[in-house]
């Protein structure tokens, strides 16, 4: 119902003589749902307002997968690149994956991660959200059979000061074309047979000044995963590894 302007104005009289307390009930009774939906929706605004503020823009993705980079390696292979691109670090990111784990034969208590990492790195490569991969070998052998990784002949070939840098750390590993692996596995097939190739499709970093005194019990490698939109961006990070010194810690946040 409608009220007139002598209603309001007995309204608010009355209102004005109310102590703090019976305002304060009077308030909550009456406009309890309208001032719950207004907080609502500046909280929600307010949310959405901070987190475009704060968001990072990914210049690359990146999968650490059986590695574990420490917060000091990380920063470098993070902060240190996108600053080294003269970006600045509260703006970009290497948008990173922790903590993957990828295995032919895991242990039954490991087999339920490594089948959780699988799903991630192959979710991120169908959806172009993966650029490039630090990994161990296990790693390295799995991504290169199953084709993710870009023959690095195809990156460094417009760079042939770089493809002469790289030249020692370059790696070749097997891709599988074709195989019976599903007929193998199902009883259909006697043996396994698989058509392959091989690819040099990695770098071996171990002995290069940023990894060297990492402490790294096994030898580390990085490819490049073959769908990158982002190649360029690639292209760059493999000169960055390349040329850090140990000693150079990334810039971060003044």
């Amino acid at each position: 119902m409608k009220l007139t302007r002598q209603d309001r104005a007995a309204l608010w009289s009355a209102f004005r003589r109310m102590r703090l307390r019976e305002k304060v009930e009077y308030i909550f009774t009456y406009f309890r749902l309208p001032i719950f939906l207004t907080v609502a929706a500046l909280a929600v605004v307010g949310s959405l307002v901070y987190q475009r503020v704060t968001r990072k823009e990914p210049v690359l993705y990146a999968a650490h997968i059986n590695v574990s980079a420490g917060e000091d390696l990380e920063g470098r292979l993070g902060d240190g690149f996108v600053a080294a691109l003269g970006r600045d670090p509260k703006r970009a990111e290497v948008y990173l994956y922790r903590a993957l784990y990828l295995s032919d034969s895991p242990s039954q208590e490991d087999h339920q991660y490594s089948y959780a990492s699988r799903l991630k790195v192959t979710s991120a490569i169908e959806a172009k959200q993966l650029d490039v991969a630090l990994m161990d070998r296990k790693g390295y052998d799995i991504l290169s059979h199953s084709g993710y990784l870009l023959p690095l002949s195809e990156l460094l070939d417009g760079d042939p000061a770089l493809r002469e840098r790289l030249d020692p750390l370059l790696t070749a590993n097997t891709v599988v074309l074709e195989d019976n692996a599903i007929e193998y596995q199902l009883g259909e097939a006697d043996r396994y047979e698989a058509e392959t190739r091989e690819e040099v499709n990695a770098l071996e970093l171990s002995t290069l000044p940023l990894f060297d005194q990492a402490g790294f019990s096994q030898r580390v490698y990085l490819g490049v995963i073959a769908n990158t939109p982002r190649a360029d961006m690639a292209l760059a990070y493999l000169s960055y590894l390349s040329s850090a010194p140990a000693e150079a810690a990334a810039e971060q946040e003044a």
